[in-house]
C-alpha cells in the first residue's frame, strides 16, 4: 500500500494525472471542497487536463469555516491529490484526480479575497449545499437580514460568508481595473445562478449600493444542472481504497453516472469543458426541473417511508416492494405529468435510469443522507410540484402522503421505536411542530417558510391530515399498502 502523494504517483497502476501539474494555474477558486465537488466539477476538469486542455483553470480551494481546516490539512498532506472510485453494480474503478493545486487557509478572509482579486482567477465556483444560500422559503428570495449576512454588511472588509468574500473581491477588482470573474454555482437548487446573483448583489447592497448595481450589470452568474450520487466518506470507504493499494485519507466513492448541463455565460473565459462531456445550453431550466423534481423529488419519496421502516441503504429501499411501488406511482401519476418537456430527453426513460442508479448496491448511499435537511429540500424538490398540480386543479394524494411521511419522520422515532438522531439544521423546531401535528395536522402545514400558503388549500390539507393520522394509527407499512391497494 502506497501513500498518495505527487512523488508516489508513478507507483499507482490506476488512471491518474497524465499532465504536468506544475504547469497548472489556479483559474478557479472553489468554495466547498466536499465529496460532490471532488467527484463532479473536479473530475470534469481532470478529464479535460488529461486531454491536454484547460491548464489555466486548476482549482484553488477555499473554506469559510474554521472546521474546513481539517479537510485542507488532509488534502495538503497529499499534494491536493485524492482518489475517486466510480462504482457500477458490477465494478469499482478508481482514478486519481489532480485538478486541485492549492487550498487557501480556512476562514482567512484576506487570503481568500486576495486570490479572488488576482487576475489569474476567472471563475469563483460554489458547492455550499442547498441551505448555504440564506433563502427565505416563504418568499423564495435571499434573506439579507440573516445575522451572518447582516454582519458582513456592517464589516464588509472582513467578511465571513461566501457572499461577503465574493463582494469584497469584486470591489477590489473593480478598483484595480480588473474585469470581474464569473460566479458559478454547482449546487442542487433551482436556478442556482439566479439565486447566487441575488445573494451577491443583495449582500453588496448592504454596504455599497453603487457596487451592488455594478455587480448586477457586469458579473455573470450562469445557471447549471449538476448530478452525481456521491455519499459521504466513512471508514468503510477508507478501508476499501486501502484494499486497492492506495493510502488516501480522503477518497471519494460515487456512482459511474455523471451529468453537468451549464449555461454558456462566461465573459471572463472558461475551460472547454464540452470536450470533457459537459453540455452547454442557452437555458438550463428544462434539465434543471427534470432533475430536481424527478430525481431529487424521488429521493424524498424513497427517504421517509424507508427511514420510518428502519431501512438503512438506498438500494435496500428500492428492493422493498412497497417503497418501489410508492415511488413508481407518485412519479408516474403526479410528478412526471407536470414536468415540462426536455430537449432530446424521454422523461420516462430518465426516471427508469434514476431507479437503476438508486438500485446500485456498490454506492452504499444511505437513507439517512436522503432524509437530511428536509426543511431546505422539501420547498425545492416537492412543494413546487404540489403547487403546480393544485394550480391546475389536479389531485395531490401521493405528494400529500410524502409530506405526511416527512412530518412523521421529524417526530424523531421510527415505527419500531428507534430514536432518529437529529437530521436537519432545524431539527428541534421540526420535532416540536411534528409533535403538535400529531393532534392537529394543520400545525405542520402552518410552517409558511416551507409551504407558503399551500397549507391552507383544502385540496392539500385534507389528504395530508388523513395520511398523517393513518401513519400514527396504522404505521408506515399499512398506510402505504392502503394507498397502493395492497
Amino acid at each position: 500500500m502506497t501513500r498518495l502523494t505527487e512523488t508516489n504517483l508513478p507507483a499507482f497502476a490506476v488512471p491518474k494525472p497524465g499532465y504536468d501539474r506544475r504547469a497548472l494555474k489556479g483559474g478557479i477558486v472553489h468554495f466547498g471542497l466536499g465529496n460532490f465537488h471532488r467527484a463532479h466539477q473536479a473530475v470534469f476538469l481532470d478529464r479535460l487536463m488529461n486531454a491536454g486542455k484547460g491548464f489555466d483553470y486548476a482549482i484553488v480551494g477555499a473554506g469559510v469555516l474554521p472546521s474546513d481546516a481539517q479537510m485542507r490539512d488532509v488534502l495538503a498532506a497529499q499534494d491536493y491529490l485524492y482518489s475517486v472510485v466510480e462504482q457500477s453494480a458490477g465494478a469499482s474503478n478508481p482514478r486519481i484526480v489532480g485538478a486541485m493545486i492549492d487550498y487557501l487557509p480556512a476562514a482567512d478572509a484576506l487570503a481568500i479575497i486576495a486570490k479572488l482579486a488576482d487576475p489569474e482567477t476567472r471563475i469563483a465556483s460554489l458547492t455550499i449545499t442547498e441551505g448555504g444560500y440564506f433563502i427565505d422559503a416563504a418568499t423564495g428570495h435571499f434573506d439579507p437580514t440573516h445575522p451572518a449576512i447582516a454582519a458582513d454588511g456592517k464589516t464588509p472588509f472582513i467578511p465571513k460568508t461566501v457572499f461577503g468574500l465574493i463582494v469584497a473581491a469584486l470591489k477590489a477588482r473593480r478598483a484595480a481595473g480588473i474585469p470581474p470573474f464569473t460566479v458559478m454555482s454547482c449546487d442542487n437548487i433551482p436556478h442556482n445562478g439566479r439565486v447566487t446573483r441575488e445573494a451577491v448583489v443583495e449582500t453588496a447592497r448592504l454596504s455599497d449600493p453603487e457596487l451592488a448595481g455594478w455587480i448586477a450589470a457586469n458579473v455573470a452568474f450562469p445557471n447549471a444542472m449538476v448530478d452525481r450520487i456521491t455519499p459521504a466518506t466513512s471508514d468503510r470507504e477508507r478501508a476499501l481504497i486501502r484494499e486497492m493499494g492506495i493510502e488516501d485519507d480522503s477518497p471519494v466513492f460515487c456512482e459511474d453516472f455523471i451529468q453537468w448541463v451549464l449555461e454558456d455565460n462566461f465573459p471572463a473565459g472558461r475551460p472547454p469543458l464540452e470536450d470533457a462531456g459537459v453540455e452547454f445550453v442557452a437555458d438550463v431550466t428544462p434539465w434543471e426541473m427534470m432533475k430536481i423534481r424527478i430525481l431529487n423529488g424521488g429521493h424524498a419519496i424513497i427517504a421517509y417511508p424507508s427511514g420510518l421502516m428502519d431501512i438503512h441503504f438506498v438500494h435496500e429501499a428500492i428492493e422493498n416492494p412497497l417503497v418501489r411501488a410508492f415511488l413508481d406511482r407518485i412519479e408516474t401519476e403526479e410528478i412526471i405529468p407536470v414536468v415540462p418537456p426536455v430537449p432530446g430527453t424521454d422523461l420516462t426513460a430518465y426516471f427508469e435510469k434514476v431507479k437503476e442508479r438508486c438500485a446500485n448496491p456498490k454506492i452504499g448511499d444511505t437513507i439517512r443522507r436522503l432524509c437530511l435537511d428536509g426543511s431546505n429540500r422539501q420547498p425545492k424538490f416537492i412543494v413546487p410540484t404540489i403547487a403546480d398540480r393544485l394550480a391546475r386543479g389536479l389531485p395531490v394524494e401521493g405528494l400529500a402522503l410524502e409530506s405526511a411521511l416527512w412530518c412523521r419522520y421529524c417526530a424523531g422515532i421510527t415505527d419500531s421505536g428507534q430514536a432518529i438522531a437529529p437530521n436537519d439544521p432545524n431539527w428541534d423546531r421540526l420535532t416540536a411542530v411534528a409533535a403538535l401535528a400529531k393532534g392537529d395536522p394543520a400545525t405542520w402545514l402552518g410552517m409558511a417558510d416551507i409551504y407558503g400558503d399551500l397549507g391552507r388549500n383544502p385540496a392539500f390539507a385534507a389528504p395530508f391530515a388523513r395520511w398523517l393520522t393513518a401513519l400514527w394509527e396504522q404505521g408506515t407499512e399499512a398506510t402505504l399498502k392502503g394507498w397502493l391497494g395492497r
